[in-house]
């Protein structure tokens, strides 16, 4: 049976907000959860001690809890978050750098996360011998790919992918959403705290084509695999994730676990979510095309 995972709060989000999200999500039916500051350091609604306090409400609760590093270290503070979070000896970590894995190897298992852009078996291999015990598969692999890696996947290694969400593209040491009220990095004034799903960039057709969050671009489209969700099982695949949004997590987590129980069909599923999801589906990337197209049914 695949297991469900909630992936890392990739916005910026008040300390209120984020602990009555995690309260719902300990409600809810996905057996593991990640947690943490994946994106910006500038981000101080909930520290470090606040995201243990959460971590141990979900353990309580019955979930499988890891917590993720960040994508791109930038400064010294940053690096003693990160040897924080890797020592902190009770729960799993997420390593979404290559620094992160350092700290980790050999220490205890972790999970090799989408950052680390695993795109071939014999970097599986090396992450594996460092301890790695489930890696996520990139967001621009298809199944193609993903079926070549499975069949030279390590012992013991799980797979993850990353089944629901805006997909995360890109970082820089920019933040974009500054930069769109004219502030400094320096001094954003925290302003991705005014949009919770990310600030959208339209195209001059006024086509919807990326989003802005902070440092981070993600796609405007969901990325959506729910309908593919036989095939990955059919794959080897272990683990699907699904991204946080603000709104109707509930029901998208419902969705995919009435599949993968047969409660209900993938066509019936996916019409039902449109009305939660916060644009368009796309799974461009898993059939091997452009990333915004959308495909029914991609068995």
């Amino acid at each position: 049976m695949l297991k469900l995972a909630m992936g890392p709060i990739t916005y910026y989000w008040t300390r209120d907000a984020v602990f009555k999200f995690y309260e719902t999500v300990a409600a809810t039916p996905v057996e593991i959860v990640y947690l943490g500051e994946t994106v910006c350091s500038r981000r101080h609604e909930v520290r470090l001690a606040d995201w243990l306090d959460i971590a141990a409400l979900l353990e309580a609760a019955g979930k499988e809890v890891v917590l993720s590093t960040q994508a791109l270290i930038e400064s010294s503070a940053d690096l003693t978050t990160l040897r924080k979070i890797t020592a902190n000896g009770r729960f799993a970590v997420e390593a979404n750098d290559m620094g992160a894995v350092h700290c980790l190897k050999n220490q205890l298992p972790f999970v090799a996360g989408p950052h680390l852009n695993i795109y071939n078996s014999p970097t599986l291999d090396l992450l594996a011998k460092h301890g790695a015990k489930r890696w996520v598969m990139p967001l621009e692999m298809g199944k193609d790919g993903l079926a070549q890696m499975q069949r030279n996947r390590p012992t013991a290694m799980e797979t993850e992918v990353f089944a629901y969400g805006r997909m995360p593209l890109a970082f820089s040491s920019r933040c974009f959403t500054a930069r769109h009220r004219n502030l400094p990095k320096d001094d954003c004034q925290f302003s991705c705290l005014d949009y919770q799903d990310g600030l959208l960039l339209q195209t001059r057709e006024s086509q919807p084509f990326l989003i802005l969050n902070g440092i981070q671009t993600q796609s405007s489209q969901v990325y959506n695999l729910l309908d593919s969700m036989a095939e990955m099982q059919a794959l080897g695949v272990d683990v699907l994730r699904i991204s946080p949004q603000s709104q109707h997590i509930e029901q998208v987590v419902e969705s995919f676990d009435a599949v993968r129980h047969d409660r209900l069909s993938p066509d019936a599923a996916m019409q039902r979510m449109v009305e939660w999801m916060p644009a368009a589906a796309c799974n461009g990337y898993w059939l091997g095309k452009p990333g915004l197209e959308y495909s029914a049914r991609s068995m």
